[in-house]
């Protein structure tokens, strides 16, 4: 299916319920390192450098608050003074904060390499390794939410990923809506999409990458890695960068939203955004193309600032 006319995709605000969301995952700080030429190894390269808030989930739930959710962040970050100002960002900018401080730990870090053409990042998972089962089920069982968003991080590391798996067994248990996004090409690999899909199976909404399509679905168009993962849960979502992302349902339906050209700053975040748009519309009631048009917007907006957050 092409790109709907703007009229078929208009979202009436006032015919649609407002989005309550819990997401789960990752709140570190990022390190974010800007530079406009290769890397020089042994030597000196130039570079804007800024420091701040970080972690997918985090930021897909800063995404969320600034696209008018009522949102909820579950994670885990050190008992340290960075943990303290990650969670005071989030609270500032309008997300409810179940965050447990973890003493004696340190809160996760990851150091962002992002040039013209590619990011690379360079993790410690730091305290979000520690991110606790029961914890998770607390916090789900007691939020006033309509559907969970789970980070694929805490499912791709040992440490975490019983938390990840406690968060979807909670949420099935409260009769919430699911979306689950597949995070990192590497960590997938290693862990294994089969496995992966394992865990994930049945949830509402699959979001992935191109690379992340890669390995869950193999080689091919993105409609047809999208139209296989139904397989394993209910839609998919294939992002495409630039180029916009593709829709499968279970059912068969397919629908596709070009993304539109604008200047890149950054791309950090980005993905982040788009899960965030995405998932404001289409728990707020949105067709499933109407809610891809709301993550391409936000999308685009991410790109055009320096950083992850709004």
């Amino acid at each position: 299916m092409s790109r709907p006319s703007p009229s078929r995709t208009s979202l009436s605000r006032t015919s649609l319920r407002r989005a309550s969301v819990i997401v789960v995952g990752d709140l570190v700080t990022d390190v974010l390192v800007a530079h406009d030429g290769p890397i020089q190894p042994g030597s000196d390269t130039d570079a804007a450098i800024t420091v701040g808030g970080g972690g997918q989930a985090a930021n897909t739930a800063a995404w969320l608050a600034h696209a008018g959710a009522a949102v909820t962040l579950v994670a885990a970050v050190g008992d340290d003074t960075a943990g303290q100002e990650r969670v005071a960002e989030l609270a500032a900018a309008g997300v409810r904060c179940a965050v447990r401080a973890h003493a004696g730990a340190a809160t996760g870090s990851v150091v962002v390499l992002a040039g013209p053409d590619e990011r690379t990042m360079i993790t410690d998972r730091g305290a979000a390794l520690l991110l606790d089962a029961a914890d998770v089920t607390a916090a789900v069982s007691s939020a006033d939410a309509s559907h969970l968003h789970l980070s694929g991080y805490p499912l791709l590391h040992e440490g975490s990923r019983p938390g990840g798996r406690a968060a979807l067994t909670a949420a099935a248990r409260r009769g919430l809506t699911t979306s689950v996004d597949a995070a990192s090409a590497a960590p997938l690999r290693s862990v294994g999409g089969e496995r992966f899909l394992a865990w994930v199976r049945d949830v509402d909404v699959l979001l992935c990458n191109a690379d992340e399509a890669d390995v869950l679905a193999g080689p091919g168009s993105a409609a047809d890695q999208a139209g296989r993962l139904t397989t394993h849960v209910r839609n998919a979502v294939v992002k495409q960068g630039a180029a916009g992302a593709t829709w499968a349902s279970r059912d068969g339906s397919v629908w596709s939203w070009a993304g539109r050209r604008v200047r890149v700053s950054d791309a950090t975040g980005a993905g982040d955004a788009f899960a965030a748009g995405l998932l404001e519309a289409w728990s707020s009631g949105a067709s499933p193309e109407a809610a891809l048009a709301a993550g391409c917007t936000l999308g685009a907006e991410a790109v055009g600032r320096t950083g992850a957050r709004p």
